[in-house]
């Protein structure tokens, strides 16, 4: 007879025995007692599932549950998932949650509760969806603008969207900033995301309207480490997070760039990597390091190898933008179009409720990059997009010309890759201190 998580949850050495885990790998004990609390809630919400057959459909299907509930904060919502991550991973060690490069169970994005907004206002956003899909936006920039639109009609609750205009939208991005106190990216994505509802969506120009209060841009120089210090850290990146690491440094690519990347879009004829859709929708070519040529290759090999398993369990299709999808009907199941850094598991597409395997998920990355850093005792704050600082001001640094190091990087501005030679800039070099 199977045991079940009901019948484990009866008595109190189970969880006393999860709260030693939870101490064994260094949790915070104020934090400990609430991640028994959730997990205890979440043993209650799939009732007397046996142990054995409990999957991360079902760990989904209770973070949606808390999700839809008003009264549960992000905070909370995070807390969670967390909890439960460490229940299965460390805890139950489940082989679904013990792989290391897509741990816990997928990610969502908290918005804005739309449930409240009249069905008017609800209309509206689902014509924005359309438009947004069908210019073939990334997922994350539909969920991002969907999400402030929502807040924004949710501002006015009592108004039309066609009583809503210019005015209207200037008061809106005034009051984030001083009310609110959004950072100027979170106000640019905002403004992103109104001017896309009103011009894309409802075909309705605003005029001008850019006498809003905008949010102070900061002035920072990018973190950048040296040679040595590059070294150190890529000296302690475990696998299976080495090569992306290399890559990051080596190719100058972003984190999602990186772990993105389909198996077709390496060249080793021409020693090249080609990015497709990269920030701001564009595509760029840059370089492939003749030091992951290797590895990147036995990766490659690695992944067709699981894709081969996957088609022998009919679960051979990968992700394609619906405009690909429809014009190559067969690309999904080629090897070609897979990642080259597919997930340790399958999961379920939220948009068509297929089995796929995604790719490595960010945040596995970004804690690798966070504790490799920690072992190779560097003061900076590190993180993977400190290593694309890194390539683009060494390139610099070595005498290659700005304008190379634009196109590599994909800045649509030369003025985004002046940033890098600030940090070249020594001033005061030949001053002597007078404490001195």
């Amino acid at each position: 007879m199977k045991k079940s998580l009901g019948e484990s949850a009866l008595g109190s050495s189970f969880w006393l025995s999860y709260e030693d885990c939870l101490t064994e790998i260094c949790i915070n004990p104020k934090h400990i007692h609430w991640y028994v609390i959730w997990c205890k809630h979440f043993v209650k919400f799939v009732g007397r599932l046996p142990l054995e057959d409990c999957r991360p459909e079902h760990v989904s299907a209770f973070l949606a549950s808390l999700e839809s509930r008003e009264s549960i904060k992000d905070w909370q919502y995070q807390q969670a998932r967390t909890a439960l991550w460490y229940f299965f991973r460390d805890y139950l060690k489940v082989a679904w949650a013990a792989g290391g490069t897509d741990d816990r169970p997928p990610a969502k994005a908290r918005q804005y509760n739309s449930d409240s907004l009249s069905s008017a206002h609800q209309a509206t956003l689902e014509k924005m969806r359309s438009t947004l899909v069908g210019r073939q936006y990334a997922k994350r920039t539909i969920t991002a603008y969907l999400d402030w639109a929502a807040r924004f009609l949710g501002h006015y609750p009592q108004r039309k969207i066609d009583d809503l205009d210019a005015t209207a939208v200037r008061a809106y991005l005034t009051w984030l900033v001083e009310k609110q106190n959004v950072a100027v990216n979170t106000q640019k994505q905002a403004l992103n995301a109104l001017v896309f509802l009103f011009q894309e969506s409802e075909e309705r120009s605003l005029g001008d309207f850019s006498d809003f209060t905008r949010a102070k841009k900061p002035i920072r120089v990018p973190v950048v480490l040296s040679r040595e210090e590059v070294a150190a850290l890529l000296a302690e990146i475990n696998p299976p997070f080495t090569l992306i690491c290399h890559l990051l440094y080596g190719a100058g690519l972003r984190l999602m760039e990186v772990i993105r990347l389909r198996i077709k879009d390496v060249d080793f004829a021409q020693s090249q990597i080609l990015i497709r859709d990269g920030k701001g929708r564009k595509d760029r070519i840059t370089m492939l390091p003749e030091t992951c040529r290797k590895a990147l290759e036995q990766q490659i090999a690695k992944a067709r190898k699981i894709h081969a398993e996957d088609v022998k369990r009919n679960y051979g299709e990968v992700w394609l933008p619906s405009a690909l999808s429809r014009k190559f009907p067969g690309a999904s199941g080629d090897w070609r179009w897979q990642y080259v850094f597919p997930a340790s598991r399958l999961s379920v597409d939220s948009e068509s409720g297929k089995i796929r395997r995604h790719h490595f998920h960010d945040s596995a990355v970004q804690r690798a990059v966070r504790e490799a850093a920690k072992r190779a005792e560097l003061s900076k704050r590190v993180t993977p997009h400190t290593l694309r600082h890194s390539f683009a001001t060494h390139l610099l640094d070595s005498g290659y010309d700005i304008r190379t190091v634009q196109e590599l990087l994909g800045h649509a501005d030369v003025s985004t890759t002046m940033i890098y030679t600030h940090v070249l800039n020594k001033p005061g070099l030949g001053v002597r201190s007078p404490i001195d």
